[in-house]
């Protein structure tokens, strides 16, 4: 962690002036068959060659990363790759269900990666892919990297929900996909927690963090020591910090370094 946090103390003290590009676009949802609210932040200079897909959390939207930390800008312009916020729904979760307005992991992993670099001409290999997310966006993007690896070398979660299962009751995660007592093995088949074994041995690099005083910090905990028991390599912080945007303006520094080191990696090794 070192590394990471040397990065972020950098970005403070050599900050740039916000110069990032904003697009808000609407993307044609072919399996929903509606337009999802998209905001792209370029960074200004040198055409961008990677991309971190960066998920909102349960009641958000595609505009709370940029309008609610709006030093973002700068972080993009920083590290000089896109960062894309997709609209997932009130609460989607990121899953495919049996409404068919709600198919939010077909429209990520195959309507809006495709659209994205054909528009900017970004690069489509996987190492040239990142995704994370707060709250349900976070278990929303590990949940997306674990199922298609093929898409997402780098995966993170800042916050994340990332065992459903004892909240049975909340978020209408039961209006998605059933009530936990009746739909048990539903649940365990749509939890981050319980497909750790789809991580092919070296395929991803992962960052999760939570704050201390987080109602998510148990199952986060958990999952760490989850993920360490079965030897897979993994990157997790905590810092002090409620379930709110006060500490994800500041996680996302974290996050953000993180998958700049995985990129400027991968770049090297090309």
């Amino acid at each position: 962690m070192k590394s990471i946090l040397f990065l972020v103390a950098t970005f403070f003290i050599c900050s740039t002036l916000d110069a990032a590009q904003v697009d808000t676009l609407s993307v044609f949802s072919k399996r929903m068959d509606k337009n999802i609210k998209t905001v792209v932040i370029l960074p200004e200079g040198n055409k961008p060659t990677s991309t971190l897909y960066l998920l909102h959390g349960y009641s958000g939207n595609y505009a709370n990363w940029v309008n609610n930390v709006p030093h973002i800008k700068d972080l993009v312009d920083r590290y000089g790759y896109v960062v894309v916020c997709p609209d997932g729904g009130f609460d989607s979760w990121y899953w495919d269900t049996a409404d068919k307005e709600y198919q939010y992991e077909t429209f990520i992993t195959t309507e809006l990666i495709p659209f994205v670099e054909a528009k900017y001409g970004i690069a489509s290999e996987r190492t040239n892919r990142g995704i994370t997310g707060l709250s349900m966006g976070g278990h929303g993007a590990l949940y997306l990297a674990f199922r298609h690896q093929d898409l997402f070398a780098f995966a993170g979660s800042t916050s994340g929900g990332v065992d459903i299962r004892p909240f049975p009751n909340n978020w209408n995660i039961k209006g998605r996909i059933g009530a936990y007592h009746d739909h048990e093995k539903a649940w365990n088949e749509h939890t981050v927690m319980e497909l750790t074994n789809l991580i092919e041995p070296g395929n991803l690099q992962l960052f999760i963090d939570c704050g201390t005083e987080d109602f998510f910090f148990g199952v986060n905990n958990k999952l760490h020591e989850k993920l360490s028991y079965l030897n897979v390599p993994h990157h997790y912080l905590t810092l002090p910090g409620k379930h709110d945007w006060k500490y994800w303006s500041r996680s996302i520094d974290y996050q953000m370094a993180f998958f700049n080191q995985c990129f400027q990696a991968t770049s090297k090794t090309k």
